[in-house]
């Protein structure tokens, strides 16, 4: 399949239709405010999927993405059960909370939180690319000190999502 069918397709059916993590809808004014609290910008890739739902739980179809070493997650794939939005909900952790979690959580800088839960990240990445750059898209494994590229962009990543279902065995635990 083409990547920007590929791509479409999942941006389109993305979301589980639950509302826990979801902020408000996505404007141009709450975009400026995080890449100023972030300090860099942030892909149009991710944007555009933000804008069909401002973060919240991800369907059952794409919540994993294949990894080709194991992780303390599982031999295979790493999970990706949700995508932070960027907003200011009360009682929800958005891609605005990124500074303090980083801080919190001793991770490397400058990244941009999307997913995790303190322990296990999924992040975008602009050490290498600059703040102004195109960041890839990386594990972080704070208990096991552990760094892993998924993708060298977020298009990429959201092309490559699959169902956590396509993987046999372990889904919890292959190096913990």
């Amino acid at each position: 399949m083409p990547t920007v069918a590929r791509f479409e397709e999942v941006k389109a059916a993305l979301w589980s239709g639950g509302t826990y993590g979801v902020q408000s809808p996505l404007t141009d004014e709450v975009v400026m405010e995080a890449e100023q609290v972030l300090g860099v910008v942030l892909p149009f890739s991710l944007l555009d999927v933000l804008r069909v739902q401002n973060g919240g739980e991800v369907s059952s179809d794409w919540n994993a993405f294949p990894t080709d070493q194991p992780t303390s997650w599982s031999a295979d794939h790493v999970p990706f059960g949700e995508l932070m939005g960027i907003g200011h909900r009360e009682h929800m952790v958005s891609l605005l909370d990124t500074p303090y979690l980083v801080e919190e959580w001793d991770l490397p800088s400058p990244i941009a939180l999307i997913s995790g839960d303190g322990h296990c990240w999924i992040a975008l990445d602009y050490r290498d690319c600059g703040r102004q750059g195109q960041p890839s898209v990386i594990w972080l494994d704070t208990d096991l000190d552990m760094e892993l590229q998924l993708a060298a962009d977020f298009r990429s990543f959201v092309e490559d999502l699959t169902s956590d279902t396509t993987f046999v065995g372990d889904v919890d635990g292959a190096a913990r």
